[in-house]
């Protein structure tokens, strides 16, 4: 494939590192608004750059019929906009507030826990998320899809909030500390015991060949897609 780089920090880096692995080619590295011409003619653009460009950036990709992977976080009140865009310009879209292997099986895992224990009350739930000190945005995506998960499952809440749960809205602790990839625990908590489900990323490797492997999936299909479309579909 021919892959266009759309936000060229340490994730773009990464990514061209596992996308040349591959046998694909970088025809753009942008750290600037893309355009046609210095897209360069992609078959994918990968869209890891940040909160305030993603929307904009995005959308030059899709109305010129080209499919995006997206990465960035931190801007979903824009996504179902994105989303019409894409099905109007007959392209595709994908975004993933994690795309490691792990971390998906984990919100898998995460749902069908909520499941078992929304018969419970005895047990309070929790969340927390330890990213890198240079991460913008709070709580992560991946904190978000994770209580998004709870919710769905369990009747008893209807919203996240940061800092601790309360009444129905699930809590979710957000810390930042030096140099850390991504840990996310999901906390349930009763008088006598507690039970913990955790996942830990050693480093972004993860994260960026599963946003090739998007890339490479998403080759001629149309419309909006998540990681679960690409795994376990």
């Amino acid at each position: 494939m021919r892959i266009a780089l759309v936000g060229y920090g340490k994730m773009g880096k990464i990514i061209e590192e596992v996308a040349q692995k591959r046998g694909h080619s970088i025809v753009a590295q942008l750290n600037e608004t893309p355009t046609l011409e210095n897209l360069n003619n992609p078959d994918v653009a990968i869209e890891f750059s940040n909160p305030e460009a993603s929307f904009e950036n995005s959308r030059i990709c899709l109305q010129n019929q080209i499919p995006v992977i997206c990465g960035t976080t931190g801007w979903l009140d824009q996504k179902p906009e994105i989303e019409k865009i894409a099905v109007e310009n007959n392209s595709a879209f994908l975004y993933g507030s994690n795309f490691s292997l792990g971390v998906n099986l984990f919100f898998a895992l995460n749902e069908k826990l909520a499941d078992l224990m929304k018969n419970f009350p005895e047990y309070q739930v929790q969340l927390e998320e330890i990213h890198h000190t240079h991460k913008k945005d709070a709580p992560s995506g991946t904190a978000i899809t994770l209580a998004e998960g709870i919710i769905k499952n369990d009747p008893r809440f209807d919203a996240w909030k940061l800092e601790e749960t309360k009444d129905h809205q699930l809590g979710i602790f957000a810390l930042r500390e030096d140099e850390v990839p991504g840990t996310h625990s999901v906390f349930y908590k009763s008088d006598v015991d507690e039970i913990e489900i955790k996942h830990t990323a050693f480093n972004r490797n993860g994260f960026a060949l599963g946003a090739v492997i998007a890339a490479e999936w998403i080759q001629g299909k149309k419309g909006n897609f998540s990681m679960k479309d690409v795994l376990f579909n």
